[in-house]
């Protein structure tokens, strides 16, 4: 009897634990639908980033001249250190540090009365030997000496006259005369010194014009040409330039580094150019060429290529999308996946966004950089702030603060 009862309540039991496990699952679904509507009303709620803020430059045509830069060490024209090659007590000194002095000058003086006194001794014997001959000349003309006593009066002469140059040339030793007209260095010498032979007394330098002596590579021999124009630039005189000429080109390539020597003169009217400095080079090489440029932060480099971020409106902007999309369906190319439609606020046509877009580069030039495909002219592009864009990407202008592009950039001293 009880197993009956127990057999007619079983589907009413099961029956319930169905409706139970229905009603979880319906309550599930609901809360899940409650919050996902709470999500999509949040997301069609909130606002779009921020634009991101860059600088931009436009692209505009300039006249290059090509240059050849290297580094050179200026050289005088004419440069000595002076020195006796004899030695002797310092007598007097007629130069002073710093002065300029002329050719055949004379700088320095050894005591030289033993050498005066020998020299006077010779040109009286040479006087005496002088008469002499003149006297065998007369009675050799009437015979009345014989041959051999005119010639040895005539040798005679000539030994002492020979004697006389020698004894000039010692005392002209004991005198330190300018080689050539330039500017004297330090001068530590002073009377009473004793001196050695060879003993450095001063440097003497010809400061107008100066010469560059600078190396380039072998390839870029077939540019370099005597005559072309050069500028000097040095750390000395940061926000000055010093025109020259190339002056010669060795004949000879260092075949250890497979450069070339070349020298430069430069024009020093105001002796500010010293012998030894370190100097940048550039020599003008070839015709102008007009370059489309841009500031080389405006490119962005990668394996695949360089690109820069092209700055447009958002009208523009869908517009090539458009035909982008409408040339890939004439190619049977597959076209760009399409977005799903968004219900977040949608930017006004006027609304600045960028194009990253392909360019090939050229030549640089200081901060500058050739572009010779990809844009033209007057594009404007961003020159910062490129980590965080993309194609679509909404920007906000700010050129305040405008990264350098500069042709001849110079070092910053802080």
């Amino acid at each position: 009897m009880h197993t009956r009862v127990a057999d007619a309540d079983r589907p009413s039991t099961t029956r319930r634990m169905i409706y139970t496990v229905l009603a979880v699952l319906g309550l599930i679904a609901l809360i899940a639908g409650i919050k996902v509507l709470m999500i999509m009303r949040m997301i069609a709620s909130a606002k779009p980033p921020p634009p991101a803020v860059v600088s931009t430059a436009k692209t505009a045509y300039q006249q290059w001249q090509p240059q050849l830069r290297a580094v050179g060490t200026l050289r005088a024209a004419r440069g000595a250190d002076l020195a006796l090659d004899i030695a002797g007590l310092v007598t007097h000194v007629n130069v002073q540090s710093g002065d300029e002095v002329k050719q055949g000058q004379v700088l320095l003086q050894l005591r030289d009365a033993e050498d005066l006194a020998s020299l006077l001794q010779l040109q009286a014997s040479a006087a005496l030997a002088e008469v002499t001959y003149e006297r065998a000349k007369k009675e050799i003309a009437v015979a009345v000496i014989a041959r051999a006593d005119y010639d040895q009066a005539a040798a005679d002469l000539k030994v002492k006259q020979a004697a006389v140059v020698q004894q000039q040339v010692n005392v002209a030793k004991k005198q330190l005369r300018a080689p050539f007209s330039g500017r004297a260095g330090i001068v530590t010498i002073t009377p009473g010194t004793y001196l050695n032979s060879g003993t450095v007394v001063v440097t003497l330098q010809q400061l107008d014009p100066v010469y560059v002596d600078f190396y380039v590579p072998q390839k870029m021999l077939a540019d370099l040409r005597v005559g072309q124009k050069a500028a000097l630039t040095l750390d000395a005189f940061r926000d000055r330039s010093f025109a020259g000429t190339v002056n010669a080109i060795s004949p000879k390539v260092d075949s250890d580094t497979r450069n070339v020597q070349a020298e430069a003169m430069v024009p020093n009217p105001d002796r500010l150019l010293t012998p030894g400095m370190f100097a940048n080079v550039s020599v003008e090489v070839g015709t102008q060429q007009r370059n489309l440029t841009l500031p080389q932060t405006a490119v962005v480099y990668n394996p695949y290529g360089e690109t820069v971020f092209v700055v447009m409106k958002k009208s523009e902007f869908d517009r090539q999308q458009a035909a982008e999309a409408a040339r890939a369906a004439g190619t049977g190319a597959p076209p760009p996946a399409a977005k799903a439609p968004s219900k977040a606020p949608q930017l006004p046509p006027d609304a600045l966004v960028v194009q990253q877009t392909f360019v090939t580069t050229g030549a640089t030039r200081g901060d500058q950089v050739a572009i010779s495909g990809g844009v033209g002219e007057g594009v404007e592009v961003v020159t910062s702030g490129q980590i965080k864009l993309k194609s679509g990407t909404p920007i906000r202008i700010d050129n305040s603060a405008q990264p350098a592009s500069n042709p001849n950039p110079t070092p910053q001293e802080h």
